[in-house]
């Protein structure tokens, strides 16, 4: 077994980084592939906006010249200034079900975290706000929605063979459209914007929806308050999301919620387009993105991947506000017939509770996990 830190200027190092899920998933029909330039982007150092403020090293795994697995070390800079800790995260961690390679592949990721000071490694745990989270514990045999990882049953016993803990767990699962959202939620909804002089800004275009990415900034980190564990994002980080979110986007399932011109909240939903993906490889040229256009306006599964408030928000029945948009999101486009609300967490009891009883079927367990160094 041999382990070494990807070379980024080595080509062939690279390529076998990003090939190797190719590779163990090549007969999975759960797999969904990622957007392969999106992939290559995370490992350009001169491109990419998390390295003007962090860094990342990338060690892979080889058996006799074959690569049998991967994994991603994150020093966010960010973060650490942010909640004031020393956290080092891993990331893209693929692996055959191998031991003897998964331990060396910690050991190399542990030693370099060490080496810059940090004192704990957390993960799975992205570059972005929109990278998914954990690892896959339940739900093997149910295809991710867009962006959420995937992996198999045998990852657990590999990670938590290194020392690792459960730090936190976060649950996705099937919203039935046809659930009716009682009709006092939706009255709470209106009497709440009314009486806080709330509205919902709802758009039509990208170019609508374009202008508002300017408050993406503001309104993120503005929900990170009272929260622990959160990175802010910055301008050049906004950019990258905005320009993922408006590739992706439906205008009319994003919702934005205004007190006057001030964004308080937001509702974020996407039409799914996993099955196109799975269709083109993850590659957009020479014809991926015609079948990804297709699929964009042909789906009949959405992702409810996102919704936050100011904290002084938070309260007052709020949150109502965000199930009667969520629900109407659903319901409003007759073409969509299943929906997916991605990870939320299993310390919000209330919310987990309430989206129980108002139908959604929770079937998909993540994890995180922790361990000092």
């Amino acid at each position: 077994m041999k382990i070494i830190q990807v070379d980024l200027d080595q080509r062939r190092q690279v390529r076998d980084f990003l090939d190797l899920p190719f590779r163990l998933y090549r007969d999975v029909p759960q797999w969904v592939p990622p957007l392969q330039g999106d992939e290559r982007l995370r490992l350009d150092r001169r491109r990419y906006p998390y390295y003007r403020h962090s860094a990342a090293a990338f060690f892979l795994a080889y058996q006799d010249r074959l690569a049998v697995g991967r994994l991603a070390a994150l020093d966010n800079r960010r973060h650490n200034e942010y909640n004031h800790a020393q956290t080092a995260f891993f990331y893209m961690f693929e692996c055959e079900n191998d031991p003897a390679a998964a331990r060396g592949l910690f050991e190399a990721a542990f030693a370099w975290a060490r080496g810059r000071g940090l004192d704990r490694m957390v993960g799975p745990n992205g570059f972005t706000a929109l990278d998914g989270l954990g690892l896959l514990v339940k739900g093997f045999e149910h295809r991710p929605a867009f962006g959420l990882p995937f992996n198999p049953p045998h990852y657990a016993a590999l990670v938590e063979a290194q020392g690792f803990e459960k730090l936190n767990e976060v649950v996705s699962g099937a919203l039935d459209p046809k659930h009716e959202l009682p009709p006092r939620i939706h009255a709470l909804a209106q009497r709440i914007q009314e009486r806080r002089g709330l509205r919902i800004a709802r758009f039509h275009t990208r170019r609508e929806l374009h202008r508002a990415v300017s408050h993406l900034e503001e309104l993120y980190n503005g929900t990170l308050q009272g929260t622990e564990g959160g990175t802010p994002i910055d301008k050049a980080e906004v950019k990258t999301l905005a320009d993922q979110m408006l590739w992706f986007a439906d205008p009319s399932l994003i919702k934005i919620v205004m007190k006057d011109e001030r964004p308080v909240g937001f509702l974020l939903a996407y039409p799914d387009v996993s099955a196109a993906l799975q269709r083109t490889k993850g590659r957009l040229f020479p014809f991926g993105w015609l079948i990804l256009l297709r699929e964009l306006h042909t789906t009949d599964w959405i992702n409810i991947n996102g919704m936050g408030l100011l904290e002084e928000y938070r309260g007052l029945g709020g949150t109502a506000i965000l199930y009667s948009e969520m629900f109407k999101s659903v319901n409003e486009n007759p073409r969509y017939r299943h929906a997916e609300v991605v990870q939320i967490g299993l310390e919000n009891e209330r919310m987990q509770r309430e989206m129980e009883n108002f139908g959604v079927d929770f079937y998909k367990l993540h994890r995180t996990y922790r361990r000092q160094l």
